[in-house]
């Protein structure tokens, strides 16, 4: 089988095909054939070396974390999947890969695909799906009535954020490009602040939640439009903020929190049903698996709404 990955930390001339056995599953796992994966930017920065605390350093690694498939075989323990199912799930990024032609996981790292998706929606959803369910419900306890604003709206944790969001009673306000104002629309959100032309900082509005996405903002520079109890929502911290952050809470009434989420089953549960309710999952654009050195190329630029998938 052909799989992607790489032998140093680098750029993506770093990424190569690399040909193994088809591997055969242990007792409780379960052997997927691969039909899409989706691409998060926490692929490149474990290939680029910035997560090596957690990914280590050995080598070869395999790169891509969501995807989508078929049940090809299944271990003698394995209960909840049979053979044919259509399923999707997630890899642990930081030691395994899921962009290849199969792929081997627990039974508990599988998900049954809803028939109104595609492989590349379904492969969509893990990572950025449970991190935004963790946002909104867990760190943001958003309810009705709640003035949530997402920063960084029209990307993948962003689609689902807002959405969820919107499901949950909440005011949103979505900041996003000149390009993106329909899409978040689209998806429900109230209001849209342009931030080509709009700096969020300065406007009058307070909000109960603050969910920055684009890694521009920070608790300090958005106290002035938190309410007095409001929350602001770091889900790309670096290590030294996991820390400090913990302290600075412990004075303040308004809260700086770090989102650490992990896919698990009452997140993917709580994705699907609100996919039932009409949540939508944008997928801009996909590659084929030949062309996955153009699909980091054009994912690593940032320009893309929603998500990008490779299809098998």
């Amino acid at each position: 089988m052909k799989i992607v990955s790489y032998n140093s930390f680098g750029g993506i001339e770093k990424l190569g095909l690399t040909e193994l056995n088809k591997p055969e599953p242990l007792a409780d796992e379960v052997l997927i054939k691969i039909k899409a994966v989706s691409i998060n930017p926490l692929d490149w920065k474990i290939r680029k070396g910035e997560m090596k605390l957690m990914s280590g350093s050995k080598f070869p690694k395999k790169i891509g974390i969501d995807f989508s498939g078929s049940v090809e075989k299944v271990g003698p323990k394995v209960t909840l999947f049979k053979n044919e199912d259509l399923v999707f799930g997630a890899v642990n990024g930081m030691k395994e890969g899921a962009l290849g032609e199969y792929v081997i996981v627990k039974e508990s790292q599988l998900f049954q695909k809803p028939e109104n998706l595609s492989f590349s929606q379904a492969a969509s959803i893990p990572v950025v799906g449970a991190g935004a369910f963790d946002a909104i419900y867990n760190l943001g306890k958003v309810k009705a009535g709640k003035q949530v604003l997402i920063n960084g709206a029209t990307g993948g944790m962003g689609m689902f954020a807002l959405q969820l969001a919107k499901q949950a009673g909440a005011i949103v306000t979505a900041v996003a490009n000149t390009d993106g104002i329909k899409l978040a629309l689209d998806w429900g959100a109230d209001q849209v602040i342009d931030y080509t032309k709009i700096n969020i900082i300065e406007t009058e509005k307070k909000f109960d939640v603050i969910f920055d996405l684009s890694g521009r903002l920070n608790f300090k520079n958005t106290k002035l439009i938190l309410t007095k109890n409001g929350i602001f929502i770091n889900p790309i911290p670096v290590p030294v903020q996991i820390i400090t952050s913990a302290i600075a809470n412990i004075f303040s009434v308004q809260k700086n929190k770090i989102l650490l989420s992990a896919v698990n089953k009452v997140a993917m549960d709580g994705i699907l049903a609100a996919v039932k309710k009409g949540l939508k999952i944008e997928v801009s654009k996909t590659f084929p698996f030949d062309d996955f050195k153009k699909a980091y190329e054009y994912c690593e630029k940032g320009k893309y709404f929603g998500k990008v998938t490779i299809e098998l």
